[in-house]
């Protein structure tokens, strides 16, 4: 696991401690010393004192009996100290406030919630009219834009669990379920979706998908405008593309 080029500012402590836990975490079994050292390419002597330092620490645990080494439950539960949405917001918001005033409209970021769509960052415009979402409004999954978009993304078994609970599915009939489960694998080859708002007349959503379709962390990054200069072809592609650049930069934050 050594790097052929060492990174200018080195700390093989570090790097050795960081070695072992995805050496365990890769093995999923408990290891002796020697096997972690030929498992991340170090000597015995190497390893032995970074091993007592990750089990003084609580990262690591010890077999008395057989010396094996195992990870403890230390970094699931530090994982899960970490918020997923409020990840998302530290990551996304500044991206999205550039392109806010880049393209003179506000944006909203929806995640999966309780079976909705919720929005939990909105960055404005600072164009004297603008629409504006609020942060923790809830949509219906199979009637909102951005709800659609999050439904096609997730997986199969996921989407199934969703659309049980969705209320406008529910009302629909045989062929009326058909042709919006066929719309929502089109929308989930397309990774965007463009369409008039559900609630307002005359406003168009436009929506992408941040992350990959069945990924387990998806977000969709909407823009809604009343703008009707905008429902233009031209002006439509150039709009995807600006919202398209900004989801693939958050994306790459949020490592999806």
């Amino acid at each position: 696991m050594n790097d052929k080029i060492k990174p200018k500012y080195a700390v093989p402590a570090l790097d050795k401690g960081l070695d072992i836990l995805e050496f365990l975490a890769k093995t999923q079994v408990p290891c002796t010393q020697s096997e972690i050292a030929i498992g991340i390419n170090r000597s015995t002597n190497e390893v032995f004192r970074v091993l007592v330092g990750l089990e003084k620490r609580g990262y690591l645990q010890r077999n008395p009996q057989s010396g094996r080494y195992d990870l403890s439950l230390k970094l699931y539960h530090l994982s899960r100290s970490i918020s997923p949405i409020d990840r998302v917001r530290q990551s996304s918001l500044p991206y999205m406030e550039d392109l806010a005033v880049g393209i003179g409209q506000s944006c909203y970021l929806t995640m999966l919630y309780q079976s909705q769509a919720m929005v939990i960052v909105h960055a404005r415009s600072k164009s004297p009219m603008h629409l504006s979402v609020a942060e923790g409004a809830l949509f219906t999954l199979s009637s909102s834009t951005a709800g659609k978009l999050l439904l096609a993304s997730s997986n199969n078994e996921v989407r199934d669990m969703l659309i049980e609970h969705d209320p406008r599915y529910s009302n629909l009939k045989g062929q009326q379920r058909t042709v919006l489960l066929n719309e929502l694998d089109e929308i989930s080859k397309d990774k965007h979706l463009i369409q008039q708002n559900h609630i307002i007349s005359g406003v168009y959503d436009f929506s992408v998908l941040i992350g990959v379709p069945n990924a387990k962390l998806i977000a969709a990054l909407t823009i809604s405008s009343f703008d009707a200069d905008l429902i233009t072809p031209i002006k439509m592609q150039t709009l995807l593309s600006e919202l398209k650049s900004t989801a693939q930069k958050i994306s790459g934050l949020i490592n999806v």
